[in-house]
């Protein structure tokens, strides 16, 4: 009898080319499940064929019912708050937030509390789900805009594979000083920390790869609307390469001129993200609308013919 404890991975009907394979090898090979959820699977006892416990060396036949599940998983170190958050959708294994500017994603040292990770635990626990709170990709305390968050050991490893491979789209809209001249082009600068300094980031031979592919939305009073899509996911990304040409983001505290300039935080969101459903394959695609103090912003520096 299945472990009522337990959670539901995967569950399928072993289709006639994978007769007499051995578990593990359509575990590992054919599905894709990473060498740590396996392990984690088969230390719960979690395999099971037609309903029956099973070793991973066993072998299965076509139309077998194979099934993995696992225990149940928590933020055990995340104090529940209800700090509110905009739902732009979930199901049993993604969510995705529309996230507001100056809130942190997850506690760090020193910041244990009022994130993000603190909200989302809540309303988890006031749904009576029980998840574990997992981002699979990251914005600054001041970007605003959408987030995804696997919701199972399962789910996190397909989606952060997708980020691995590319696979991931992901698009902002900036206000950066300046005119920007050329409608589209890219920027392919390696990115490293900044000796001395554990916050900033800069352009450096010896960094990390980093590409930010970038168009011109709209000119306006000595300053360009800009969209950018993230080949890669450095820290800061976006920041560093727009200050590395020249452009430097409104409202940057660390690589513009800070509030200076009239806007209160990085003028950066996330307007967009898509990405394939990592259980049923579906490719999704959100969008979340600019936020008023971009608008505002905008709005004034828009040139008057």
């Amino acid at each position: 009898m299945v472990n009522s404890e337990l959670e539901e991975v995967l569950s399928l009907e072993i289709p006639p080319e994978w007769d007499g394979k051995m578990v593990k090898e359509v575990i590992r090979q054919t599905l894709g499940i990473s060498r740590g959820l396996l392990r984690k699977i088969v230390a719960e006892n979690g395999v099971f064929v037609n309903g029956r416990p099973v070793y991973i060396t066993s072998r299965i036949q076509a139309g077998d019912l194979l099934r993995l599940r696992t225990m149940p998983e928590w933020s055990e170190d995340i104090l529940p708050q209800p700090i509110p958050f905009e739902v732009v959708y979930e199901d049993r294994d993604v969510l995705v937030v529309n996230k507001r500017a100056g809130l942190v994603v997850h506690p760090t040292k020193g910041h244990y509390t009022g994130t993000l990770a603190n909200g989302v635990v809540h309303y988890w626990r006031e749904q009576g789900e029980t998840a574990r709170f997992r981002p699979v990709h990251r914005l600054d305390k001041n970007t605003s805009g959408l987030l995804l968050i696997g919701k199972n050991h399962f789910s996190h490893q397909r989606l952060s594979e997708q980020i691995a491979h590319r696979q991931f789209r992901r698009e902002y809209l900036a206000v950066v000083h300046g005119i920007v001249k050329e409608p589209a082009f890219a920027i392919d600068a390696p990115i490293m920390k900044k000796a001395g300094d554990p916050r900033e980031r800069v352009v450096s031979e010896s960094g990390q790869p980093a590409i930010t592919h970038v168009a011109v939305e709209r000119l306006l009073q000595s300053a360009t609307l800009v969209r950018l899509r993230l080949e890669t996911g450095r820290t800061h990304q976006i920041r560093v390469h727009m200050r590395h040409i020249g452009h430097p983001l409104f409202g940057d505290d660390l690589y513009g001129i800070g509030h200076r300039d009239g806007m209160e935080r990085q003028a950066l969101h996330a307007e967009v993200l898509g990405f394939s459903h990592p259980r049923q394959g579906k490719r999704l695609e959100f969008t979340a609308p600019v936020p008023p103090d971009m608008q505002e912003l905008i709005d004034r520096l828009t040139l008057t013919l």
